[in-house]
């Protein structure tokens, strides 16, 4: 049917249903149209409300000539248009810059993006809609096809500079959706009588639904393990319009289409394990394979030069693995730096790790002169630097606190709820009283857009270090005697990456410094970490939208497995040392999981299990008693669709997750401390929770804790055992104006 013989005056003849609701049609008006079928179809009904839209715009004789001249345009010059509005939008929203210039125009570059999907949204529409030739749809998808072709291979790039793969995945997840939708409208309109009566019942009835959902989880968005976030006047609120619409997409919306977020099991059963001295026992399920041990490299001691991300840390660690044969007829022993090997049967493989060497063989660390972290040979120490001495305290436990922390790499606070509600279930049965007690902080900020300033400001105390070869906060608690341990599961070093080019020479090796363990060479192995191309694409490597396997088990496992033998050796031997009332060395363990750094927030949902059973193994084993545990991150998530478009989204970028468990005593005495020498008479923990606190106060913290039983009143001052002043505003606490989130209404 066409209506293109038809002109601007003359009036199209109506039709109608039928009082039944059938389609059917008069005589008359079937005359009247000149067509032999009685029925009007959907895309008939389209034109026809296009031409009289056209119609009455003439008739009453507008004086917009743009707009009648968009209107009678031929359809393949509106096709051109839009495409045209395609290409220019999506190539603007390449827009490239360092991680500052991204930050400060996001906002633009997702509204250039959704231009770009609508244009092509609209395109498509017309193809399938409005009356085309089959040749003109075919030869117009075609030329969609090679734009799409064409722009993939101008910019399909992962990183800040060139980050054309993240505005193609964005695209799509807008995009697709989308179109599904409209497509799925238009065959129910063609289907079923009524539809739009139908269509818009089912609309208001999901807007109420969609409604007092949000209005769900803008109240969920508030609130916390023991607590919730509390407007308590004079505090900062956070800005802007907090309707947190991600809430709404079911878990594992975002990534659905990427594949499983299970790891699938390695073909061959093999079971190994290495006994007290060192001894490596193998099982192949196939009795004909060879059995080979590849031994990873000790990375601990490596000068920063050799642990370069960007230089090849990773090649270096695969240049270096030595393999050798395994037989059951001769003993395999570790060597005492071995900390992992990997155990290959056939095509099968799976990673021991150790504790090595044992920490009863441990050599004694005397920190050197040159770079001693404690306040006598620190170059900023005075002596007249105020110190408190806990054995001043009656009846106060003089004994020094292990101390492990786990961060969380992009774990907002909501995040850590939305998509760990395991781990958050156990973490309530961690608070105690009388045995130890769990806060959390709520207005926790992070002082900087990505990891570099938020850890800095965290381990060093500072985002640009004032001295050179500055040192992790690890280092310090090595220099005060406690056993330290870091893992490092995204084959990284904190302490080059972020620090090192502040070091004289380097050559230096920050690790054998500062710590006595490291686990991180099974990380970077390339089963894992691509050693060919980009190693932190969207779909292999530590930032990969899949689930993050290695040898048909989650990467985090292995991690955690490391973590259990480091705590379990090192409170075995710190439990035995006390029952012959020797002096006991205590631990700090430091272990980062990079599982929250990926665009669709949903690959966190791969550590729910692994994080919960480590909380009840710790809470359990009686280790809470003399043990703090911190589980923070460093920020929220800073890519993605919520952060990308969403109020909320930016909100929980700079709202990391933070709790920390701290045993009775030490609860006790911060109580009383600041009963008796802070300026507020409250509890530092009641308090904290509820006030703007951030990555330094977190990195006091820690210093308080490595130096007790005495420590700095400064450091105390500063840290999350002394109540934080109430209503600071975000200049005050350290952090940017264009970073800051939470501000003090102005009418308060």
């Amino acid at each position: 049917m066409s209506y293109s013989r038809l002109s601007s005056g003359d009036s199209l003849p109506l039709y109608n249903r039928g009082s039944s609701g059938s389609r059917s049609n008069s005589s008359e008006s079937s005359s009247a149209l000149g067509t032999a079928s009685p029925i009007i179809n959907a895309r008939d009904s389209i034109d026809l409300a296009y031409y009289e839209f056209s119609s009455k715009r003439q008739k009453h004789g507008s004086s917009n000539n743009w707009a009648n001249l968009i209107l009678h345009a031929p359809k393949s010059v509106v096709v051109a248009g839009l495409l045209t509005i395609f290409v220019t939008s999506y190539l603007l929203s390449l827009q490239a810059g360092d991680l500052v210039y991204i930050n400060e125009h996001l906002g633009t570059i997702g509204a250039e993006l959704l231009v770009s999907v609508v244009s092509l949204t609209v395109t498509t529409v017309m193809l399938y809609v409005g009356r085309m030739r089959s040749n003109t749809r075919r030869g117009t998808l075609l030329v969609i096809l090679c734009i799409s072709v064409i722009l993939y291979w101008y910019d399909h790039g992962e990183r800040f500079e060139h980050h054309g793969f993240y505005n193609i995945l964005v695209f799509l997840l807008i995009f697709v959706p989308l179109n599904v939708a409209i497509a799925l409208f238009y065959v129910l309109w063609c289907k079923i009588e009524n539809f739009i009566v139908y269509f818009f019942i089912s609309l208001a009835i999901g807007g109420i639904a969609a409604s007092a959902a949000l209005v769900h989880y803008r109240r969920v968005f508030d609130q916390g393990t023991l607590g919730v976030f509390q407007y308590t006047p004079g505090e900062c609120q956070w800005t802007g319009r907090n309707i947190p619409f991600i809430d709404l997409l079911p878990a594992g919306t975002q990534n659905f289409w990427a594949g499983s977020m299970y790891c699938r099991p390695e073909s061959q059963r093999i079971k190994a394990s290495v006994d007290g001295d060192g001894v490596l026992r193998v099982a192949c399920e196939s009795k004909d394979k060879d059995v080979f041990v590849d031994v990873l490299p000790e990375t601990r001691q490596w000068p920063l030069k050799d642990k370069d991300m960007w230089s090849g840390f990773n090649h270096l660690i695969l240049e270096r693995v030595v393999r050798l044969p395994y037989s059951s007829s001769r003993p395999f022993v570790f060597n005492e730096t071995t900390q992992a090997v990997v155990v290959r049967c056939g095509s099968s493989s799976t990673i021991v790790t150790r504790v090595s060497p044992s920490l009863a063989k441990l050599p004694v660390y005397v920190p050197p002169s040159d770079s001693d972290t404690r306040p006598s040979s620190s170059p900023t120490f005075s002596p007249k630097s105020a110190r408190f001495n806990v054995s001043e305290a009656p009846k106060m436990q003089l004994g020094r606190p292990n101390v492990i922390y786990l961060m969380l790499d992009a774990v907002s606070h909501r995040q850590f709820y939305r998509r760990l509600p395991k781990s958050a279930h156990v973490l309530k049965t961690l608070h105690r009283p009388g045995n130890h007690r769990l806060f959390e902080l709520y207005r926790y900020h992070s002082v900087g857009f990505s990891t570099d300033n938020n850890t800095k400001a965290a381990y060093t105390g500072e985002i640009y270090p004032s001295q050179p070869n500055p040192l992790p906060i690890w280092a310090y608690y090595r220099d005060r005697g406690y056993v330290t341990a870091r893992i490092e599961a995204s084959c990284d070093d904190w302490a080059k990456k972020y620090i090192g080019s502040k070091f004289d020479s380097q050559e230096y090796s920050v690790g054998n410094r500062s710590l006595d363990y490291e686990l991180s060479s099974p990380f970077c192995l390339s089963e894992y970490f691509p050693n060919v191309g980009n190693a932190y694409g969207n779909f292999k490597g530590p930032n990969s939208i899949t689930a993050h396997c290695l040898y048909g088990r989650y990467v985090h496992d292995w991690a955690f497995d490391y973590l259990y033998q480091l705590r379990t050796e090192l409170s075995e031997h710190r439990a035995k040392q006390l029952a012959q009332q020797k002096d006991a060395r205590p631990f700090m363990i430091t272990a980062t999981f990079i599982e929250g750094h990926e665009g669709t927030g949903e690959v966190l949902r791969t550590l729910d299990d692994s994080l919960a059973l480590f909380l009840e193994s710790i809470r359990d084993s009686g280790e809470l008693d003399d043990t703090v545990l911190i589980i923070g991150a460093d920020h929220g998530l800073h890519m993605g669709l919520n952060f990308a478009f969403l109020q909320s989204g930016r909100i929980e970028h700079q709202n990391p997750f933070l709790v920390m468990s701290v045993p009775e005593w030490l609860h006790e005495f911060s109580e009383k401390y600041q009963t008796k020498h802070g300026s507020e008479k409250v509890s530092p923990f009641a308090a904290n929770e509820q006030r703007l606190v951030t990555p330094f106060e977190t990195h006091h913290t820690f210093r308080v804790l490595a130096d007790w039983p005495e420590f700095e009143t400064d450091s105390w001052k500063r840290s999350l055992f002394a109540t934080q002043r109430a209503g600071r505003t975000c200049e005050e606490a350290g952090i940017g104006a264009n970073f800051c989130m939470c501000k003090i209404p102005a009418t308060q």
